[in-house]
């Protein structure tokens, strides 16, 4: 089991839209049926695979980690992981403004699928549209 309170920590260093998710969430979510997580203390991601298709749920890289090849590695290990439990399609949401991600999910080959308007909720109230990302496994 990871340091659950560690990532949760990692996620509020990464997130304000969408919110950070606290360390019971993050346990609960953990504990579900179909959810994997892979990383360690500079980062994580966590997905679910089911009935053929996975999703990318989160990733989190530590601010001082970054731009070092570990997202790419984790989006890479969660495509690899995500075959291995039976999926033939991963898809993830991204906040529409959140350029670092799109870019990172492109480079592994996530294609544009839709946009969901007004998807997430900022701190201050604004609405964000949250564009949804496909990949063929």
């Amino acid at each position: 089991m990871p340091d659950v309170s560690h990532w949760a920590h990692l996620h509020s260093l990464c997130f304000t839209t969408p919110r950070p998710w606290s360390t019971t969430e993050m346990e609960a979510l953990l504990s579900s049926p179909h959810v994997f997580s892979l990383g360690d203390s500079r980062g994580f991601v966590i997905g679910r695979a089911v009935a053929g298709e996975s999703e990318l749920l989160t990733l989190a890289v530590d601010p001082t980690q970054r731009r070092q090849g570990l997202g790419l590695r984790l989006v890479e290990d969660f495509l690899t992981e995500s075959a291995i439990r039976g999926a033939d399609q991963a898809f993830l949401e991204v906040a529409a403004h959140n350029t670092a991600a799109i870019a990172l999910y492109q480079r592994t080959r996530f294609a544009h699928a839709g946009r969901r308007k007004g998807y997430y909720t900022s701190p201050d109230g604004q609405k964000i549209d949250a564009l949804v990302m496909v990949h063929a496994i």
